[in-house]
This record gives structure tokens, C-alpha cells and sequence, in this order.
């Protein structure tokens, strides 16, 4: 059964973040070979249409208006409420971003729909549509069929992998005047205090830190080994406590949850609130230095040491690796 599938694009800083690719790559399974309609929603965003239809979207539908220039859940809801009134589709797919886990149960109770949430896994089968999605912090994963009415979900990022960039394929792309108005929330400025570089909810590799980095300086020698591989640095809940770091960096039942293809954990005891926020990380490199540690049990490879003797002797030979290659 052929769907016409609504996307949103989301926007970061002038950017698409990675998560509006993969909901592209989640719409088209559900699609069966219907349309995808990815939605850009802002102040001068139509610029960044052209990369969601080389990611696989077949069209483009942008709202543009000064009001929008920093999310709002009255602002964004009008918008895409006036798109999904204008295109009627059968599905529904955000991010499971800060953004989208504000804006999808909005928009459901407004749209009278069902919405299924944080999902990491979308099949056909039986010519149902089936997400799959965690459970019970992780420990157990439930399958959902929307037996009615749209299919709304929300996809967890560095899940679904996009589809492959095609830089020839083209698109239409529309403009959608709505007007945005009642709003009960103006954002005058928006003061970021998370560290700059690769977004941590979406990273490949992430090196997170615990109470046992002892101090802020502490988190040097992480922030140094995630620079060389390419990633971010998080941290768990007692190191954000202790005030070693941002509680923008928490990873946990309480911050993000996070699920890259790498995740170092450098003096982190691994409390079950924090093994929630990333134990379906593809492989994870446990240190410290009590071998009975808890992390260890979730742990592919574990390395009993003092962290700041093995966290300096990973990152010089990954800086070797990377001269060789």
C-alpha cells in the first residue's frame, strides 16, 4: 500500500541535522513506494531543501516566517499543521530529538492520532507497518502496529541508517504561507551552553566521563581522545553532579540517550540510570580502575587502569593510526 509520508527536517544552527536523513530512510519503508514530503520549518531555511532531496525525499514543502525563527511548540505546531491539512498524508516522521519529543504528542492530540515514540527499528510486515522501540530503560524492546488513522513516530537518531546522498536527484520544492499567530512564547535569544563540535545525540563516537575524572581538568584528556576520533564527549550523571561538566553533556535515564558505533567509558562506575542512556551503543570500551565495576558487565572490551594513564596512550596511538592511514 503506496503512503504519502510527511518529514520533518530539522534545523540546527543553520544546519540539517543527521536525524531528519534517517527519518527520510524510516518514511520510505513506511511509504511502500509512496511519496515523501520532507517539511522545513523557520527563518530561511528553503536553502537547505536541495540536500533533503538528495537524501531521498521526493519534494519539499518550506514555511518561512520570522516567527519561526527559534522553536516555539505554538509556533512550529500552526506550521506543520497547516502542511499536513494541505497534504493529507498517511505518516508522520520526527526526530526523537529535544524538538520532536516537545512537538509530536502536540501535534498527535491535535491531529486525534496515535503516536509512537522513540522508535529504533521500522518494518512492513504482513503489510502492517511495525516500529520497534525500547522498553523498561532499555532492558526489553516492544513491537507497535497502527492498526488505524496516520502513523505518527518519532525515530531515536543513530538508529536508522539514511539512504545514500544522490547529488543528481532532483526536486520539487514548494513555499507554504501560513500565518503564525497567538504565539504564548517569544524567544528573544538562545544562550547555548554545551561545547561546540559534533552534536552528542547523533555522534559516531562518544567518550563519556565519570566521577572518576576527579575534577574539570579532569575531562581534558576525554576531550582530546574524542577530538582525534571524531566525536563528542559526554558524561554520566555523578560527574555532572560533582560539577566536573555541563549537565548538557549527561547521559543517563535523566539526559540523552545515546547509541553510537564506539563508546568509551573513562571512570564511570555504570549505575543502571546511567546504562540506560547508552548500553545499545554498538561497542563499548569500558575504563577503570575497580575490575568489578558494574560497566563491565555491558562492556565488549574492558581495561582495568588508571584512565589517565590509558586515555593518553589510546589517543597517541589513534594519532598514529590516523598519520598511516
Amino acid at each position: 500500500m503506496a503512503r504519502k509520508v510527511l518529514v520533518l527536517g530539522e534545523v540546527r544552527e543553520g544546519t540539517l541535522r543527521n536525524v531528519s536523513f534517517e527519518a527520510i530512510a524510516a518514511g520510505k519503508t513506511i511509504s511502500e513506494g509512496g511519496e515523501i514530503v520532507a517539511v522545513l520549518i523557520g527563518d530561511k531555511v528553503a536553502t537547505l531543501s536541495n540536500e533533503l532531496i538528495q537524501y531521498g525525499a521526493d519534494r519539499v514543502v518550506t514555511v518561512e516566517n520570522e516567527k519561526l525563527k527559534a522553536y516555539t511548540p505554538d509556533g512550529f505546531s500552526q506550521a506543520v499543521l497547516a502542511v499536513v491539512d494541505s497534504e493529507k498524508p498517511e505518516g508522520i516522521i520526527f526526530g526523537h530529538t529535544a524538538l520532536g519529543k516537545d512537538l509530536s504528542p502536540k501535534l498527535a492530540a491535535r491531529l486525534n492520532s496515535g503516536l509512537i515514540s522513540d522508535a529504533t527499528d521500522v518494518e512492513v510486515a504482513g503489510g502492517n507497518v511495525v516500529f520497534t522501540r525500547p522498553i523498561y530503560s532499555g532492558k526489553a524492546f516492544e513491537k507497535k502496529i497502527v492498526t488505524d488513522g496516520t502513523i505518527f513516530a518519532t525515530i531515536r537518531p543513530n538508529n536508522i541508517a539514511p539512504l545514500d546522498k544522490d547529488e543528481a536527484k532532483s526536486g520539487e520544492t514548494s513555499s507554504l504561507s501560513v500565518e503564525i499567530k497567538d504565539l504564548r512564547t517569544i524567544v528573544k535569544e538562545v544562550v547555548r551552553k554545551a561545547t561546540e563540535g559534533v552534536d552528542l545525540s547523533e555522534a559516531k563516537v562518544v567518550v563519556a566521563g565519570g566521577r572518576g575524572v576527579k575534577s574539570e581538568d579532569g575531562f581534558n584528556p576525554l576531550k582530546e581522545l574524542s577530538d582525534v576520533l571524531g566525536g563528542a564527549v559526554g558524561a554520566s550523571r555523578g560527574a555532572c553532579d560533582a560539577e566536573y561538566c555541563d549537565y548538557s553533556l549527561q547521559i543517563g535515564q535523566t539526559g540523552k540517550v545515546v547509541t553510537p558505533d564506539l563508546y568509551i567509558a573513562c571512570g564511570i562506575s555504570g549505575a543502571i540510570q546511567h546504562l540506560a542512556g547508552m548500553s545499545n551503543s554498538k561497542i563499548i570500551v569500558a575504563i577503570n580502575k575497580d575490575p568489578e565495576a558494574n560497566i563491565f558487565k555491558v562492556a565488549d572490551y574492558g581495561i582495568v587502569g588508571d584512565l589517565f594513564e590509558v586515555v593518553p596512550l589510546l589517543t597517541e596511538e589513534f594519532k598514529k593510526l590516523k598519520v598511516h592511514s
